[in-house]
């Protein structure tokens, strides 16, 4: 229940980021979602590995709120955090090249 708030979160502020770039949102919602899932899985395999290499394995109950799942949420959002932030500096230097390529069309006839 909670990834599903996370993952509403997640979709809107990527979505967010592409309006204010003008660029179409659904596609960069989802983006969100997948780098969401990759990072918590990746997580999660590295734990199972973890796991077998120390043969700590346990009876935890991956569907509730556990340590390990916090961990995983956390890891994720962080994720997605990073994410965000490299796509918006790419963004930023897109919209700073946009004017140069502008003025360089003034006075040239279509």
């Amino acid at each position: 229940m909670m990834s599903i708030f996370i993952l509403i979160g997640a979709y809107r502020y990527y979505a967010g980021l592409a309006e204010r770039f003008g660029k179409t949102k659904w596609p960069f919602g989802l983006l969100a979602i997948a780098i969401y899932f990759g990072f918590q899985i990746t997580f999660l395999i590295c734990y199972g590995i973890y796991e077998a290499f120390t043969d700590t394995l346990s009876d935890n109950n991956y569907t509730g709120f556990s340590i390990i799942n916090i961990i995983s949420w956390l890891f994720a959002i962080a994720g997605v955090y990073v994410v965000y932030h490299i796509l918006e500096k790419k963004f930023k230097k897109e919209s700073l090249r946009k004017p140069s390529l502008e003025i360089e069309e003034i006075g040239i006839k279509e």
